[in-house]
C-alpha cells in the first residue's frame, strides 16, 4: 500500500515563526470519539468510568453528529489553536464562525456521511444561524460534563510536553525535536511530513509558521493536520506522558512521595512521565543542573529511575518501581 503524506514546505520566515499551542476544541472532539468507541482508547477508560453516565444526551449526539467516531472533523471547532487558548475562548469563537466556514466544513462531513444523519448535517447548513448556536451550546454542555472536571491535569500534561519540547528544541534544533513528535514526523531541510492514513496535500505555509499541538485524548497512533485557510498549518500529536491514571489529581500522590522521599525528588518521579534529559529535568523542577543531576543519582541508586546516554545527553525514565511510586492515590 502507498504511503501517504502531508507535506509543510516551509520558508525561512516560517521557520521562525514554528511555534506551539494548546487546543481545547480538538481535546473535546476527541474525547466524544472516546466516548463512542472507548474500546479503542484503553489509556482513558479511566477517565470514561468516571462519567459514570453523565453524558448530556442531545449534546453528545449532535457533537457526534457533526464529528464521526474518525477522521476528518469540521476544521472550525479546532481552527488556529494559541498557547493561552482558554476553553471559554474556545466557546467564544464557535459563535463567530463565518457562515462561509461552516458550511463548507459541514458539506465535507455530508460527503462522509449517509441516511439520517446526513440528512441531519444538511439541515444544519440551510440554517447557519441556528447551527451554530447549536454547536456552541452543545460545544459548552459537553465540555462542562466531559473535560472541565480534568482539565486541569490535560493542561498540566500539555505544558509540561510544550515545556520540554521547547527545551529540546533549543538543545538540538528545531527539526531533531520535530522529528520526536511522532514516528509518522519527519523534517527534512526545509519540509516537515507527516503520514497520514487517506489524505495526502503539498501545503506552502507561506510565511505564517507552523503550529505544533499536543493533545491528551487523540489517539497515539498517529497524528492529525490543519492544512486549509484562514486556520494556520497545524499539526496534532500524542502529547507525552499520558498513562491510563492521567486523570486523576495528583496531589495525593505528591503529599505521599514528599513524605517518602522529600519534595524536590518527588517532584522528579511525577514530572519523568517520558523520557526527559538532565537539563530538562532541572528546568521543570526549576533547579540548577548539578542540582538536579544530584537527585537522579539518588533516585537511580534507590532503584527509581534508570539512566542512558543518547548522544551527549542522558535520558531518565521511571522503572517498574518509579511507575508504581508515581501512581500512588
Amino acid at each position: 500500500m502507498d504511503r501517504k503524506f502531508v507535506e509543510f514546505r516551509l520558508g525561512s520566515s516560517d521557520i521562525s515563526a514554528v511555534r506551539f499551542g494548546i487546543s481545547p476544541g480538538h481535546e473535546l472532539v476527541h474525547a466524544v470519539r472516546v466516548a463512542l468507541r472507548p474500546r479503542t482508547a484503553p489509556l482513558h477508560w479511566g477517565w470514561f468510568r468516571t462519567l459514570d453516565g453523565t453524558l448530556p444526551k442531545e449534546a453528545f449526539r449532535l457533537m457526534a453528529v457533526i464529528c464521526g467516531a474518525d477522521g476528518y472533523m469540521p476544521d472550525f471547532l479546532t481552527a488556529t489553536p494559541s498557547g493561552d487558548m482558554t476553553p471559554a475562548e474556545e466557546a467564544a469563537r464557535l459563535r463567530d464562525v463565518p457562515d462561509e466556514r461552516l458550511t463548507f466544513d459541514l458539506h465535507k462531513m455530508v460527503a462522509r456521511s449517509s441516511g439520517a444523519r446526513q440528512q441531519e448535517i444538511r439541515d444544519l447548513i440551510e440554517a447557519p444561524d441556528r447551527a451554530r448556536a447549536l454547536i456552541a451550546d452543545a460545544w459548552l454542555e459537553l465540555w462542562e460534563a466531559l473535560l472541565a472536571p480534568v482539565w486541569p491535569e490535560m493542561l498540566r500534561l500539555l505544558r509540561a510536553d510544550v515545556a520540554v519540547r521547547a527545551r529540546r528544541s533549543s538543545d538540538v534544533g528545531l527539526a531533531e525535536m520535530a522529528s520526536t513528535l511522532h514516528s509518522t514526523v519527519t523534517w527534512d531541510n526545509e519540509v516537515v511530513r507527516v503520514q497520514m492514513r487517506q489524505h495526502e496535500e503539498v501545503v506552502d505555509c507561506g510565511g505564517t509558521g507552523l503550529v505544533l499541538v499536543p493533545s491528551v485524548m487523540m489517539a497515539a497512533r498517529g497524528c492529525a493536520v490543519l492544512t486549509e485557510r484562514p486556520a494556520q498549518p497545524t499539526i496534532f500529536y500524542p502529547a507525552h506522558g499520558v498513562s491510563e491514571t492521567w486523570h486523576r489529581g495528583r496531589t495525593d500522590a505528591v503529599e505521599a512521595l514528599t513524605a517518602l522521599l522529600g519534595a524536590t525528588r518527588a517532584r522528579l518521579i511525577i514530572e519523568l512521565q517520558q523520557p526527559l534529559s538532565t537539563s530538562e529535568c532541572a528546568h521543570l523542577t526549576d533547579l540548577a543542573v548539578s542540582t538536579a543531576s544530584h537527585h537522579l543519582t539518588v533516585l537511580r541508586d534507590a532503584g527509581l529511575i534508570d539512566s542512558r546516554r543518547t548522544g551527549v545527553r542522558v535520558l531518565h525514565t521511571r522503572t517498574p518501581l518509579g511507575e508504581a511510586l508515581a501512581g500512588v492515590r
